[in-house]
């Protein structure tokens, strides 16, 4: 028997918000030791998959069932600050609108530990960014969400609780 760590839980609601928390590794950054700006996004999407999948919205079975799937079809981003190697980096999601075939969620980038001390900072939004994704259907066309979908959007907007 391998004596393992328990479970690793990267998200969870905290009221209307979704905390998801991101370590920056060697793979994560440029030659500087800085955080390749691509990757934000990568952060920003695991966030929105983790928030999706804790509200119960299952991406997978409307994948496999052929209704269709999520596409990032508006994304405005705005770099404040550098995110560098080893980074405790926490990404926060809140949905600001939902629509029948869309839904809009603004999400941050903060860092709020100093990562050789430990100690807690005073947490530095980093990157920010409005994200609206649409369900397409699996032609490519917009579609209206599966039934309850906008439901547990609209939940989430109230700050409702999911269990973790």
């Amino acid at each position: 028997m391998v004596n393992a760590p328990p479970p690793f839980i990267p998200g969870a609601f905290v009221g209307a918000e979704h905390h998801f928390r991101v370590r920056v590794y060697f793979e994560d950054t440029d030659l500087s030791g800085i955080v390749y700006h691509a990757n934000y996004l990568r952060y920003m999407e695991r966030a929105r998959s983790d928030m999706l999948r804790i509200a119960g919205i299952d991406q997978r079975a409307a994948m496999e069932a052929g209704e269709g799937s999520w596409a990032v079809t508006d994304l405005a981003i705005k770099y404040r600050s550098p995110a560098k190697l080893d980074d405790d980096l926490l990404v926060v999601s809140t949905v600001q609108a939902v629509r029948g075939a869309s839904v809009i969620i603004v999400q941050r980038i903060l860092r709020g530990t100093d990562t050789l001390s430990g100690e807690t900072l005073t947490p530095a939004i980093l990157t920010d960014a409005q994200v609206t994704a649409a369900f397409l259907s699996t032609e490519g066309r917009p579609r209206r969400q599966p039934a309850g979908w906008a439901d547990r959007f609209t939940a989430i907007m109230n700050g409702e609780t999911f269990p973790c």
